[in-house]
């Protein structure tokens, strides 16, 4: 990382635990080695899950995985399973779990601020039984990943208080953001389509491809 805009860069353990101090016994102990009975009712009741995964040259990707309640099965204390839903094929979290396997999972339940926190080894699946679970709409799956949990823990809700994510108040007007369309159609210098035919093919593609 280049470190040439900054005049001040912490570049050890023992200086960031000086400025920072160290975790208390609850915050350690909180700290699972398998998925108890809350963990089991909190990913059962979660719509939405954020994958962490990192390549063998150490580059970083993070990536959304959404569907209904309990999209996610939990086979057993040790072992979660999630579908791999049709997407834009780009394969980011599918190349990085062949190269590595590592992977980090933060579980949202919308209303709620505090999070699941679940990490450890991933594989590709595609034992026919489970992808039958999987299906929605009449649609199987693909593939799976399979998660052998090797730690978790539920995390505190400061970041969701301090961003008030779950105020509706506080949530700015669609309409004051760009559409996805106009953004594409500006980093990809677009010239042979307006927004509005980009808008309604991105719209078409979700209502055809979703599941």
């Amino acid at each position: 990382m280049t470190q040439s805009l900054f005049k001040n860069v912490v570049t050890s353990e023992e200086t960031l635990r000086e400025l920072i101090g160290t975790p208390s016994e609850r915050a350690v102990r909180k700290q699972l080695s398998s998925l108890d009975q809350h963990c089991r009712t909190f990913i059962s009741s979660s719509p939405f899950l954020l994958v962490g995964t990192v390549n063998s040259a150490g580059m970083q990707d993070v990536s959304p995985r959404g569907d209904a309640p309990g999209f996610v099965l939990v086979m057993d204390e040790k072992t979660l399973i999630i579908p791999e839903r049709p997407g834009n094929r780009r394969l980011d979290t599918l190349r990085n779990i062949l190269q590595t396997s590592a992977i980090g999972l933060i579980f949202l339940i919308p209303g709620v601020e505090e999070t699941l926190r679940v990490n450890g080894r991933a594989c590709l699946v595609r034992d026919t039984d489970l992808l039958e679970r999987l299906t929605v709409q009449g649609k199987q799956p693909l593939i799976a990943i399979g998660v052998e949990v090797e730690e978790c823990f539920l995390h505190c809700a400061k970041a969701f208080k301090r961003s008030k994510l779950w105020d509706t108040t506080t949530w700015p007007e669609r309409k004051s953001l760009p559409s996805l369309g106009q953004m594409l159609c500006d980093q990809l210098q677009l010239q042979n389509t307006t927004v509005r035919e980009l808008d309604e093919t991105l719209d078409k593609d979700y209502k055809r491809t979703l599941y």
